[in-house]
């Protein structure tokens, strides 16, 4: 057997200086030969515990394999049995904490870089003439609806219509894609790679009606008159605020709405697309997710003079990937950690102009396992800032539970469901993503569309319905 390199290939990425002033992706992407060169190093393991931490149960050593011997069309192949949306999934899941994570070489050496091979693929996939193409199963007359065109929804809707169900997809907004749309940034996720993947599945023959309010329009026993059976992928789109002094004033938005406007809506291209959004010169950006680093990131793009990341625990605490806390210091992103906003001070003509912050320590993990931040007394402060963006967690937005009699949501408004076939409490209706675990990942959504998929299958062949055990 050939030396393994113990470290992975690197990928190419725009030069700091330059990527924090455009919204271009910031990595580049592997060539054929970078791409070969680390699928060599997969040591294909007879047990591989690589494919027990991906939630969608993609089969990593047999892509990987073909992609070393240079057999794209097969790796992609094997891909999209398990998997409709892999430019999406080799861009923003966190591989170093489930795929990646849990690769055997990555005990002795870096692990192979799973997400970057994955991305390439698809990636090469795209710049080909033609794709690979799912096979389809022959009709079986039985008719699904989705409600929502998030990560979970686009996964049940690939998954039933492989089985040759009729899928239907309701979508509120004027794009499909969910928060792969409207939250993820141009340069962390470009917006005709979510195009791509989507128009594949319509390829496939899924119907999508998109400015469709299901909760408005029709409600969901309207749908289980027509259709066999519903999905719910709403996600989670209801920002949280901190209900501090002062939060209601002008100059403070949620992230939702900063990063909606400037993704969806392009207002990073204003005035050629006519969505105008706040470019203010001092920003500051409470939280330490993913989603905060993205509209920190967003605001050195939209010209401000400082991004200024405001988080109440460590840098060790951070839920945002390593990846992302690593691009934003780069870019210029100021860290004040340790830190907790108490109060916004406003101007006369009620515009945020400082935000008063108190000192934390850390004290006895909570229930997250984090060390609890702790106020420190008299260690006030104030940051003067003319912007603020909000990103410190959603929860799911009430108008589907609030119009179906029969489905039992829990005291944070996410949907109760079966883990273990996303079934929820009333007949035919099932549900999975961030409406049900509130706020998540990307493939933890699209992992539990997969498993719904499978149970909405069994129970449109068997009409089988099981309670959900109390």
């Amino acid at each position: 057997m050939a030396k393994v390199n113990p470290r992975r290939t690197p990928m190419k990425e725009q030069l700091p200086q330059e990527r924090r002033r455009n919204f271009d992706e910031v990595p580049y992407g592997y060539t054929p030969e970078e791409a070969i060169s680390e699928a060599q190093r997969c040591l294909q393991c007879k047990k591989p515990s690589c494919v027990n931490g991906c939630p969608v149960q993609v089969d990593i050593p047999g892509f990987i394999a073909q992609i070393a011997q240079g057999a794209f069309w097969e790796a992609m192949k094997i891909m999209k049995r398990t998997n409709v949306l892999p430019a999406i999934c080799g861009r923003v899941c966190p591989q170093e904490i489930q795929c990646e994570g849990a690769c055997i070489l990555g005990k002795k050496m870096e692990p192979v870089a799973i997400g970057n091979l994955e991305r390439f693929i698809a990636d090469w996939e795209a710049m080909q003439s033609e794709c690979v193409m799912c096979e389809i199963q022959p009709a079986t007359g039985k008719k699904v609806a989705v409600i929502g065109a998030g990560p979970a929804g686009l996964t049940v809707a690939g998954d039933l219509r492989k089985l040759g169900h009729d899928v239907t997809i309701f979508e509120a907004l004027h794009k499909p894609g969910g928060v792969l749309m409207y939250g993820i940034p141009e340069f962390r996720l470009p917006k005709a790679v979510v195009e791509r993947e989507v128009n594949f599945l319509l390829s496939m023959g899924v119907r999508l009606n998109l400015n469709y309010v299901v909760g408005k329009l029709k409600t969901v026993d309207d749908l289980l008159e027509e259709f066999d059976a519903v999905f719910i992928g709403t996600g989670a789109g209801l920002p949280l605020f901190m209900n501090i002094p002062g939060e209601n004033s002008l100059g403070i938005y949620s992230a939702n709405e900063y990063l909606t406007r400037s993704n969806l809506m392009k207002a990073y291209l204003f005035p050629r697309y006519d969505t105008p959004i706040v470019r203010g010169r001092h920003v500051a950006v409470i939280g330490g997710g993913n989603v905060a680093m993205d509209a920190a990131r967003t605001a050195l793009r939209l010209g401000t003079e400082r991004s200024i990341l405001i988080y109440r625990r460590s840098r060790d605490e951070m839920p945002a990937r390593a990846a992302e806390i690593h691009h934003a210091e780069e870019e210029g992103v100021e860290f004040q950690l340790l830190t907790n906003p108490v109060r916004y001070i406003v101007k006369d003509d009620g515009w945020v102009q400082e935000v008063e912050c108190i000192r934390m320590e850390l004290g006895e993990p909570d229930a997250s396992g984090r060390r609890r931040p702790v106020p420190i007394p008299g260690s006030e402060f104030r940051i003067p800032v003319d912007t603020v963006v909000v990103a410190i967690g959603n929860s799911p937005n009430p108008l589907i539970p609030q119009t179906t009699p029969g489905l039992e949501t829990t005291r944070w408004g996410t949907i109760v469901i079966d883990p273990m076939t996303g079934r929820t409490t009333k007949k035919g209706v099932f549900a999975g993503g961030d409406i049900v675990t509130g706020a998540a990942t990307v493939i933890l959504a699209m992992g539990a569309g997969r498993v719904a998929a499978q149970s909405i299958e069994e129970y449109l062949r068997t009409g089988k319905w099981d309670e959900i055990k109390k």
